[in-house]
């Protein structure tokens, strides 16, 4: 016989209040159980076995390009697209070529405004890093515009080159002009720098950049100096008209 009492059980005797607590608890203890053991519900992975297959490796997407070889235009103002919209710059011109004819090439334009040959040669591992096929080289016009060294310049032009080939890269260089306000003498050994170090170091040479460019006062922007947009296009060819036979002759000696 069962007594009950209102305090919830006397020694030796249980109320039924208290046999609800107990299976109340007995049922929650059982829950927690199982929600531990199972996860509440989520199914979670038991460890591979060693003898287990392993998951083969995801292939590369199909749909991504691989990255293309490049060339890289090392110059200053003139090469940056100074006063002109990134897109009519001469290198990105050369991007336009390029994939319109179908050379699969990638066009680097690391042109600084004002930088001088001592300055090119400085980020010159920068310009170099990754796959780089061919380096543009067009720097000197500020050297003449401040009147250094012309054997400086010539000794910084030499390190880039020899620096380039180390790398096998190969060189085209961009010769220069000084302007008339240093003499006749300071300009004369500007200009044959460039011939003297094409011969020297047997590098392909445009001659002179601003190629019918130079002086045309509508092919250039208000400051006698930086082509304007029309200008930039003649310079853009005088560029290609050297590098398209080099990467033939680059694709049929690969």
């Amino acid at each position: 016989m069962t007594r009950v009492h209102d305090g919830g059980s006397s020694r030796g005797f249980t109320t039924p209040r208290t046999l609800i607590r107990w299976a109340c608890i007995v049922a929650i203890c059982a829950l927690a159980s199982a929600c531990f053991s199972v996860g509440c519900g989520v199914e979670r992975e038991s460890a591979p076995s060693a003898d287990a297959p392993r998951p083969a490796t995801v292939p590369a997407d199909p749909t991504v390009a691989p990255a293309r070889p490049k060339i890289v235009a090392l110059g200053d103002s003139l090469t940056a697209g100074y006063g002109l919209l990134e897109s009519q710059s001469y290198p990105a011109l050369l991007q336009q070529r390029l994939d319109a004819e179908g050379y699969k090439f990638e066009v680097v334009n690391a042109g600084v405004s004002g930088d001088t040959t001592a300055g090119g040669l400085r980020r010159l591992d920068w310009a170099l890093d990754g796959n780089v096929r061919v380096l543009i080289v067009a720097l000197g016009g500020n050297d003449g515009l401040r009147g250094l060294s012309v054997d400086e310049m010539k000794k910084n032009l030499t390190a880039i080159v020899t620096r380039a080939r180390e790398k096998n890269v190969v060189v085209i260089l961009a010769g220069m002009e000084a302007p008339p306000n240093y003499g006749q003498e300071y300009a004369t050994a500007f200009r044959s720098a460039f011939r003297e170090m094409a011969g020297r170091e047997r590098v392909i040479v445009i001659p002179f950049l601003l190629d019918k460019v130079a002086g045309q006062s509508q092919l250039n922007q208000g400051d006698g100096i930086h082509p304007n947009e029309q200008g930039t296009r003649i310079v853009a060819e005088t560029v290609w008209s050297v590098l398209r036979p080099l990467l033939d002759q680059m694709a049929t000696t690969s």
